[in-house]
């Protein structure tokens, strides 16, 4: 009878020794990459809730003004661009509130949107006149900063003028810093019609 000579054993070792570490490396490899490809897909899907809800709160835009929980009156029905005074990125009402429960209110909302700690945030309120806007919903993290202009008459502007009759812009732009995709800007229609 005859068997493997020990240095046939050990070559036999070891060839099976270096195909379990190859595939212990292919494993760790894979999990690796899987668990980068959920976090980025987690992130493209925080992107696009964060534009759905734009783009659906920028195409209902009305032009209905509102007042304030202390019964001042807005200057403006659309306003924007005010963060850097304390004010809000984006402030409008917009129609089409659903209403599942028939509750007696109004279908049109009044929304905000701002960037509190690095997340663009929108904040709702429960009556278009006199309320305070509700609890924050974080839409978007890592942001470093935000930036809107807005198209009236054909030119984009960052600032839209005072008045409660001022027409609402043709579009607005959104530009964004995010900490992992640096810069991204963003076009939004602005389809509303008056209340």
């Amino acid at each position: 009878m005859k068997g493997f000579t020990l240095v046939e054993m050990m070559v036999a070792l070891l060839i099976f020794g270096l195909v379990a570490a190859a595939g212990v490396a292919i494993m760790r490899f894979s999990v690796d990459n899987q668990q980068v490809v959920r976090a980025h897909t987690h992130r493209l899907a925080e992107l696009q809730r964060a534009r759905a809800m734009l783009k659906a709160d920028l195409a209902q835009a009305a032009q209905r003004p509102v007042r304030d929980a202390a019964g001042r009156p807005a200057l403006r029905s659309f306003s924007g661009g005010e963060q850097r005074t304390g004010g809000p990125l984006l402030a409008l009402v917009r129609r089409g509130w659903d209403n599942p429960d028939a509750d007696p209110r109004a279908s049109l909302q009044a929304v905000e949107y701002r960037l509190n700690g690095g997340r663009l945030e929108r904040r709702a309120r429960l009556a278009l006149d006199g309320a305070e806007p509700g609890p924050p919903q974080a839409l978007l993290s890592g942001v470093r900063d935000a930036r809107v202009a807005f198209l009236v008459r054909g030119q984009w502007i960052e600032a839209l003028p005072n008045g409660p009759r001022q027409p609402l812009p043709q579009a607005v732009r959104l530009d964004l810093t995010l900490e992992d995709y640096g810069e991204l800007s963003q076009l939004f229609l602005v389809t509303g019609e008056p209340a």
